[in-house]
């Protein structure tokens, strides 16, 4: 099988896919998936390096996002509704690669009218965003909500979703590029964070109020407290500048605000109800129209754009989700 393995710790772009890897070794509960398409994820980066919070043991094959189709000589766990050929998207280590095991647990199917380039960025990001604003951060219609990173992955779902429940959205970027971006799905206004003392203008926007909710996957909430309204509430998400912040507690006291993370992946150890109702409602958001899966326009092609995808994201090229587009819908490989 053909497949981006990891044999030694680097950089993805010095790694070489191979064209000798097993094929994947299906558990009880797993089914095997022919990847068309597949995320690409900054993570990636991290754990092709050895710095990730989840190590494989070595040698693994990268990638965690898909979409694709059920093998015609998977078998299928009992009691599970999907049948070979079904089209569906999830998660699972070894995402790039021709096939992937794949927990029937960790997929869905993919709604009609999707891509598969579409597809193979909704498992991670779009819960995340939902859960943030919704299970954690409490939006209600009419909150003014402030989306840092709006043109990124998550961030550009955020807005989506923020829009979509009656909130007032204000994304920020780095670029005016990406602020075009955050404009053209739904952000009311936009912000380059990097101009100085940029939270006079959420100010001025909020008729000095401030916002309610702050979303964060950038690392920007201390400076953000700054334009946080009374009882406000910020959303930790993640890191993406690089630095893990040292918050001033006297503003969340004066402010009575909230700091509050979201680890999505724990909810499928610790919270194993929650998960289920947040994908019902994605789904109806999806098929109302009211929100749409948004994948970078350059897509990526076979297994040599794995490595040219990730530099990309690393490189702040991208916007949307990226991915890389393993196999085309004719059925022929492009790995």
């Amino acid at each position: 099988m053909k497949a981006f393995q990891v044999t030694k710790f680097a950089h993805p772009k010095d790694i070489l896919p191979s064209d000798n890897v097993p094929a994947p070794e299906l558990a009880p509960n797993e089914i095997l998936v022919d990847v068309y398409s597949a995320g690409l994820n900054f993570f990636d980066i991290l754990q092709a390096t050895g710095k990730y919070q989840n190590q494989p043991p070595m040698p693994f094959i990268l990638g965690s996002e898909f979409a694709g189709r059920i093998s015609k000589n998977s078998p299928i766990p009992p009691g599970c509704s999907f049948k070979p050929g079904d089209k569906i998207f999830g998660s699972a280590q070894g995402s790039y690669a021709e096939q992937v095991a794949v927990d029937v647990s960790r997929c869905y199917p993919i709604p009609n009218g999707m891509s598969y380039d579409q597809a193979a960025g909704l498992f991670l990001t779009w819960p995340t965003a939902y859960e943030g604003l919704t299970g954690r951060g409490g939006i209600k219609s009419g909150d003014w909500v402030l989306v840092h990173g709006a043109a990124g992955g998550v961030g550009l779902c955020a807005v989506q979703i923020a829009k979509a429940l009656g909130g007032k959205v204000i994304a920020t970027a780095g670029s005016p590029s990406k602020l075009e971006v955050s404009l053209r799905y739904g952000a009311d206004h936009a912000i380059n964070y990097r101009q100085p003392n940029w939270q006079k203008e959420v100010l001025k926007i909020t008729g000095g109020k401030g916002v309610d909710i702050i979303y964060d996957p950038v690392g920007l909430i201390k400076d953000s407290l700054k334009c946080i309204a009374w009882k406000g509430r910020a959303l930790v998400i993640g890191f993406a500048g690089g630095q893990i912040e040292k918050l001033p507690l006297n503003l969340v006291l004066l402010k009575n605000i909230s700091i509050v993370g979201l680890h999505w992946g724990e909810y499928l150890k610790k919270d194993v109800s929650r998960p289920p109702e947040v994908w019902k409602e994605l789904f109806e958001l999806w098929k109302s129209k009211r929100c749409t899966p948004i994948a970078y326009p350059q897509v990526f092609h076979g297994l040599e754009g794995v490595s040219q995808g990730l530099v990309a994201v690393e490189n702040r090229e991208t916007w949307g989700k990226a991915v890389v587009k393993l196999r085309d819908e004719n059925l022929s490989a492009k790995l």
